[in-house]
Parts: C-alpha cells; structure tokens; sequence
C-alpha cells in the first residue's frame, strides 16, 4: 500500500478526526513511524523513550529480534486454521509451560484466546460452569476489559461504561484496600461479607475476581493479608478466585505471575498483554477439573490460540529465560523505584511511590494532600513529558496516577535518561 511521503503528525491527527470514530482514544497526538527496544520514532523523525509499553503489552520491548524471526518463521508455515478444526503443537506446548508456570501444586490446564477481556469472559464462563452458580464479586477500581461482561465487572465507570450499560446481572463490587485512601483490608474484607448479607448469598457466587495490582485502579497492590482472607471466604462458601493478570502477567512484576508471590493460590489465571511480545493472543490457566468443566464445544473462537500468537508468546518464554529477565524485572523496578522517590522527595504534590516488580507508579495530590487528588498536574506533567521525548500514561480512578511500563529490556542508561525527563517536566511546571 502506498502511504503519503514526508508525513506530520498534525495532518495524520486530522485524517484521524475524520476517519475514525471519536470514542476511540488517544494519549498522544503522535504517529510512530519505526520503533526499537524501548525507544519510538514518529513520521517527523523525533525519538522518544517508551515508559508505556503500549500498556504493558511490551516487556520484551519493541521488534525484539527473536520474536520477530519466531513469528516470520510461523507465517512461513501457516498463519490459521482455527485449532478446533485443525490443531498445531506450538499450541499445545504453550499450554504446557504455562501449566507449569503457574503457582499452587495442583493438576493444571490452559486454553487460548485472542484478547484479556476474552480470557476473562472465558474465566467467568468456567467458574459458573464448575460451580453452577451464577454471581461474580469484583472490586472498587478494578478494570477487566470493554466487553459488556468486562465492563459490569470494571470498577470505575468514567471513561469505560459511560453510556454502555446496561451491564450484565449477577456482578457485584466490594471494596479493594487502598490503604493511602482510607480503605483498610478489614474494610475490604467487611464489605464483601456486607455483600453476603445485602446482595447475594455466598451459595449463588460462582468467583471472586481482582488483579493482584490494580492497573488503571491507579497500580494499587493486593496485600497478602488481604488475599488470605479472600481465600479463607473462598474456601468455606465454595468459591473461586480468579487472579486477572491480563496486565500483571509475564513478568512484569519480577514473577512471571503476579499471584506466585501471594501466600495462597488462585484457581483460575487470566493472561494476555505482554505474553506474546505484541502479538494478539490470552489464555486461562488453572486447575484442571474446574477448566474441564465446560463441555467440548463450549470453549474457543475463530482466532483463539492463533498460531502466530502460539510462537510469538513460547518465544518470549524463551527470550525470558535466555536473557533472564524475571531478575530484570525486580531489577528495574528497584532503579525505577529508587528514582521516582528521588523525584518525589523535590515536588511535594507526590504523596506515594509504589508498585510490585518493575510495575511501579506515581501519585500526585495538591499541595500533598491525599485528600486532594490532583488530576490537573498529572495531565500537564504527561504532556510536558511527551514534548520532552518521553512517553508516558496516567491512570487511577481519580487521573491521578503517572504509571511506568517501560520494557523490561530497556537499559539502565535510558531508563535514567527518561527519569531524568520526567524530573525536568516536574521542574518546568513549577
């Protein structure tokens, strides 16, 4: 196809206004034009570093080579031909790694699907189908994806379910602790019980639903005692835990599984994101008699578990072993950590640094006041940001939240130099 020569982004921005729909979004008004490890380039030429990863879909960075050599291979092969009609190996071995991946010594089994809201549709589908009951309990902040099912269960309504509903019945919200605003994991613990008594009897929930750190929630981490006492409720109603790594997962937070540092294992995992090193593909792991509940024929899609998606994702099993990146990822998220409070401790309005991993953020209130969120200087910091050269995304339920997903690949020297960015724009903003 021929594309325009000598391209800007302001005129690519105005065929987009015209051609595509305005609920889209867009944090930036850049087009890329080639992109490498964790550095982009847009069609004027500028370089900027990548802090987004395209929303943690890049652990392995940008056209990692042997990712790129696995899925030219594949397509060389075959691209399709739908594994419940026609089946492939590299399906079946990927089942079998992350089988063996993921945490609690249980009998274990997987499916693939296209999408994390399609993981977590399908997570939901099994739950009910091993329990035979129908309720859902998700949690204040969480996000589970745009589909209608994903939506009743994503707790934060502004941008996602504006205008959407209504969602689906049976789903219900407790709180999520969040300890810097107020909400204690006893409080968390109480409302789910509340939920019991005013909602829905713990006999009819099929599964609880959480991220093991909150992603656009603001990067929120689950505390241990907090899952050990979701699992304690688990086990004497007969209930599921279903761990929504869709952003968590392959090794974002020094783990391969977020869930293989909490005390207690979940039932089902969902994954998708960063599995297959930009290549769609997601999946379900968990045990073995609750993913054979559902009937042959109950499970799977045109696209699911594509091929090329098999071989992009054992590749990045590969590229992770190879250049062991699980001890890169709580690596980085050390040097990040350290240097985001070195920032911090300069500009009052951070009020916290946290994270799991190298899954770490920043969260900004007027004057420090964490009774005062201040989505304002957020959105200015990430602005100023871009025009510096680096790319960045906020989150949180109050847009408060600057968040750091740079791939687990950069190199030290430039994550200091897109630190030293984000200080700078702090700085010019005073």
């Amino acid at each position: 196809m021929q594309r325009e020569p000598h391209l800007s982004n302001a005129a690519l921005m105005a065929r987009r206004n015209a051609a595509v729909a305005r609920g889209v979004g867009q944090a930036h008004e850049i087009f890329v034009s080639r992109a490498a490890n964790a550095e982009v380039w847009d069609v004027e030429g500028r370089r900027y570093i990548d802090f987004a990863g395209g929303i943690a879909v890049l652990n392995t960075g940008h056209c990692h080579p042997e990712i790129s050599a696995a899925v030219k291979a594949q397509v060389d092969l075959y691209s399709h031909t739908c594994f419940q009609v026609l089946a492939y190996e590299p399906y079946v071995e990927l089942a079998e790694r992350l089988n063996a991946l993921a945490p609690g010594n249980f009998a274990k089994k997987s499916i693939f699907l296209s999408t994390g809201a399609e993981a977590v549709e399908n997570a939901v589908k099994i739950a009910r189908a091993h329990t035979r009951r129908p309720g859902v309990i998700a949690f204040n902040g969480g996000y589970h994806g745009r589909t209608m099912m994903t939506l009743g269960l994503t707790g934060k309504v502004a941008p996602y379910k504006l205008g959407f509903g209504p969602f689906p019945g049976e789903v219900f919200h407790a709180l999520y602790p969040n300890a810097l605003h107020g909400v204690s994991v006893d409080d968390a613990l109480h409302s789910v019980e509340l939920l019991f008594k005013n909602d829905i009897e713990p006999e009819r929930v099929a599964a609880f639903i959480l991220e093991p750190v909150q992603g656009e929630g603001g990067f929120y981490v689950a505390p241990n005692d907090f899952v050990e006492g979701l699992r304690a409720l688990a086990d004497r109603h007969g209930i599921l835990i279903i761990a929504d790594e869709v952003q968590t997962g392959a090794g974002r937070t020094g783990t391969w599984f977020a869930s293989e540092q909490w005390p207690v294992a979940p039932d089902l995992i969902t994954t998708a994101k960063s599995m297959a090193g930009g290549f769609p593909i997601s999946g379900v792991v968990g045990r073995a008699e609750v993913m054979d509940a559902p009937a042959p024929g109950g499970l799977g899609g045109t696209y699911a578990g594509s091929p090329i998606g098999c071989a992009a994702a054992l590749a990045v099993l590969k590229v992770f072993d190879d250049e062991q990146l699980l001890a890169r990822s709580r690596a980085l998220g050390e040097r990040l950590t350290a240097g985001l409070r070195r920032i911090a401790a300069g500009v009052p309005a951070i009020g916290d640094v946290r994270g799991l991993g190298a899954m770490v953020a920043i969260e900004q209130f007027e004057d420090g006041d964490t009774a005062r969120p201040d989505a304002g200087l957020t959105r200015r910091v990430v602005a100023e940001a871009a025009r510096r050269g680096l790319i960045l995304l906020s989150c949180g339920t109050y847009g408060n939240v600057i968040r750091v997903l740079v791939p687990l690949t950069a190199s030290d020297l430039l994550v200091d130099e897109g630190l030293a960015l984000l200080a700078d724009s702090f700085a010019a903003l005073r």
